[in-house]
């Protein structure tokens, strides 16, 4: 028994170095394409900052910069292919349902996080200009290339992130961690929750306006969340009642 232990672990730890291995290569394969496309994905990434002139500050600020966009825009368009790996993996353990729930929620994870990133970039055009203007006169601000994306690819991840609500929402309801009722009874912790996710990713002078638009949209989506959650506990509900019946 010791030993069939001993080699299912092996096994196991084989398949998850070859899933590994795919799904790096598929990173790296689409990251060396979205680097020769880089000059086009750094000129959107450059309009919010409008007329002001950016400046490098090392003579290998411009290699790292491209490989840095190229590699967040690998991960993000090889979604499917790791995620189908890390389906792969974990599938055997699942049931038949849970296999077939999980589909949906790779791809609403990744409809999402577009969703998120396309909101943040619509938020960064009034963001920076805010950023700029905070500083005194007598300060000489020297907008560095480097800075200016390392903060709009954080920010675009953030609010990528945060739209993730309703997928780790759903996941916790369906393993009975969290149920409808108690997510709306707490409603007011929630909300308070969000807006501090909001204040933090939008750091900008203004502490109501800017942190209330990006709540908004994880408010909506916080009730979507409960919404699905209902059909969640219903199906649930009428699943217990048939095993009963049988």
């Amino acid at each position: 028994m010791a030993e069939e232990k001993t080699m299912s672990l092996i096994n196991h730890l084989e398949e998850l170095r070859q899933r590994i291995i795919i799904s790096a290569l598929a990173i790296l394969v689409v990251t060396a394409i979205a680097f020769f496309l880089s000059d086009a994905i750094l000129k959107i990434l450059l309009l919010p900052a409008g007329e002001m002139r950016l400046n490098a500050f090392s003579i290998m600020d411009g290699f790292l910069i491209k490989w840095r966009v190229a590699l967040y825009l690998g991960i993000v368009i090889a979604f499917p292919i790791w995620a189908y790996e890390i389906y792969k993996f974990v599938a055997p353990g699942l049931t038949d349902h849970e296999q077939k729930a999980i589909f949906p929620m790779l791809w609403g994870a990744l409809v999402l996080f577009l969703m998120g990133a396309v909101f943040g970039y619509y938020l960064l055009w009034g963001m920076v200009r805010v950023l700029v203007q905070f500083f005194p006169r007598e300060v000489t601000y020297l907008p560095s290339a480097d800075d200016y994306i390392s903060f709009v690819v954080f920010f675009l991840l953030a609010c990528g992130i945060a739209f993730q609500l309703p997928i780790l929402l759903i996941i916790l309801l369906r393993l009975r961690i969290v149920s409808v009722d108690l997510l709306r009874k707490q409603r007011k912790i929630a909300y308070f929750a969000l807006f501090v996710f909001a204040e933090i990713i939008t750091p900008v002078s203004d502490p109501i306006v800017a942190p209330l638009s990006v709540m908004g949209p994880l408010v909506v989506l916080y009730e979507v969340s409960i919404w699905i959650g209902r059909g969640i506990e219903r199906r649930r509900k009428h699943d217990e009642e048939r095993a009963l019946a049988l």
